[in-house]
């Protein structure tokens, strides 16, 4: 089993879109720390718990990721208490990271911690056929039409994709 710390705003994406359910069709087990779920998946109500029940798991802290988070507080001013936990468990647990946040991802990446977002799911959904080509051309459509709207991804990326499945 393959295990990814997750952070919220990926979440966010696919709620905006309408399709909750399609990273869970990876064979990924998402984590977040109990924390995270409780009181940062409050908005908008109810996505906490739709997350746990499509299979999100709250997973407690242990000491080591606690005191790592705790460093990385002093060392990446722009995180958040949770986004620096998430990076701490990845870190930690040597697994993904699941983040659209632009400082987390930086972060991680100066921890060598490997990072995937939205856009990574939905490449991985299509590439496994887990999704058709249709679907696959619907979430990026739907992606590009909330973008500086609740989504926040690079437009090149989704004009990139879209291109290139016309084309095929």
């Amino acid at each position: 089993m393959t295990y990814i710390s997750s952070d919220t705003n990926v979440w966010i994406d696919f709620m905006i879109i309408d399709s909750m359910e399609l990273p869970f069709r990876l064979p990924y087990t998402f984590i977040m720390s109990e924390e995270a779920v409780e009181d940062e998946l409050l908005s908008p109500p109810g996505l906490g718990e739709q997350l746990t029940t499509l299979g999100l798991v709250a997973v407690e802290n242990t000491i080591d990721e606690f005191l790592l988070a705790d460093e990385y507080g002093i060392i990446y001013k722009k995180l958040s208490v949770y986004d620096r936990i998430a990076l701490a468990i990845a870190k930690c647990r040597n697994i993904t990271l699941l983040t659209g946040d632009r400082a987390l991802r930086k972060a991680a990446r100066q921890e060598s911690v490997n990072v995937m977002g939205t856009l990574g799911i939905v490449d991985q959904l299509f590439g496994q056929g887990m999704i058709t080509s249709k679907e696959y051309e619907t979430c990026l459509r739907r992606l590009q039409a909330n973008n500086g709207k609740g989504v926040r991804l690079p437009e090149a990326e989704i004009i990139s994709r879209l291109q290139k499945i016309i084309c095929t």
